[in-house]
């Protein structure tokens, strides 16, 4: 088999990965606080990758720390809003909004640098939003959760901005190191001045952990990173989008919920809008969406 079929197969595994994170976490949250796991978590990713490339540490020069702490810190933010959303909101839910990151990546870059809009983006919003009503409206109003996840999404999309204008000329593995730390560092920080450190409760607490940290986190950040240097970087995206189809897979198999049509319908209208926004265009004057290794 082809290396670029290899590397289709760990994108996909990756997708999987990331959708069985979002199921895993809803049920550890529910036993041990958000900021407990998400500073154990993210400070075994980052050691992960630490003592796959020990020589990362000398790559810590002042300007990649600064801008490594800076988009940490926003990333930080991100997973803050977007655990808070999942303990109020399902998984699936959880994972069909998060999603909206992407169409909102290019509508950030026109805003904030009038950057050329095309017509997949406009045809992109027109589905994302109609996705957002079917997903999040109840009535006349709008789940707490879902807005939380929302937030989450903005800020998603923001990071990535930041990574774009930041990383060019920096060392990604090093880049990717802080960010992970400050995560962990600001989620410690969250821990121990609200009731103190209080680790997994059981097992299955512990196994969720280890997963989103290791699988989710550490390995899904190298298998990107590995997959870009031999395909195309919008194939590489398109592989990504599945993950809020698997978030609704995974959640619905293991029992976890059940999809309303309205919900199932949005699901599907949230992929297709993603998918629209990151399938590679023709035009070469197209500006690209960025696709650098998300830290996940």
């Amino acid at each position: 088999m082809k290396k670029t079929s290899w590397a289709a197969l760990a994108l996909i595994s990756v997708a999987v990965s990331w959708g069985a994170a979002f199921v895993l976490m809803k049920d550890a949250i529910a036993d041990q606080p958000f900021y407990d796991f998400l500073a154990i978590r993210f400070t075994i990713a980052a050691a992960v990758l630490i003592v796959f490339k020990p020589k990362v540490l000398l790559a810590f020069d002042k300007t990649t720390v600064k801008h490594g702490v800076l988009l940490g810190a926003l990333l930080a933010v991100a997973y803050f809003t977007q655990t808070i959303g999942l303990e109020l909101a399902s998984a699936a839910i959880t994972g069909f909004i998060t999603g909206l990151y992407v169409v909102l990546v290019p509508i950030f870059g026109w805003l904030l640098y009038r950057s050329k809009v095309n017509r997949r983006l406009v045809w992109g919003v027109i589905l994302a939003t109609g996705a957002l009503a079917l997903i999040s409206i109840n009535g006349f109003s709008i789940g707490v959760g879902e807005l939380w996840v929302m937030l989450c999404a903005a800020l998603f999309a923001a990071h990535i901005i930041g990574l774009s204008k930041l990383s060019p000329g920096k060392d990604v593995y090093a880049l990717t190191v802080l960010q992970l730390l400050t995560v962990a560092g600001m989620s410690w920080v969250g821990a121990l001045i609200t009731d103190g450190y209080e680790a997994p409760v059981d097992g299955a607490g512990w196994f969720a952990v280890l997963f989103t940290a290791i699988f989710a986190t550490a390995l899904a950040f190298l298998v990107q990173t590995w997959a870009q240097s031999i395909m195309d970087a919008s194939r590489v995206a398109i592989l990504l989008t599945g993950e809020v189809a698997w978030t609704a897979i995974i959640a619905v198999a293991v029992g976890q919920e059940e999809l309303g049509l309205k919900t199932l319908i949005g699901g599907v209208l949230m992929t297709a809008a993603m998918l629209i926004v990151e399938w590679p265009s023709k035009n070469k004057d197209e500006p690209e969406v960025l696709l650098e290794p998300l830290v996940h």
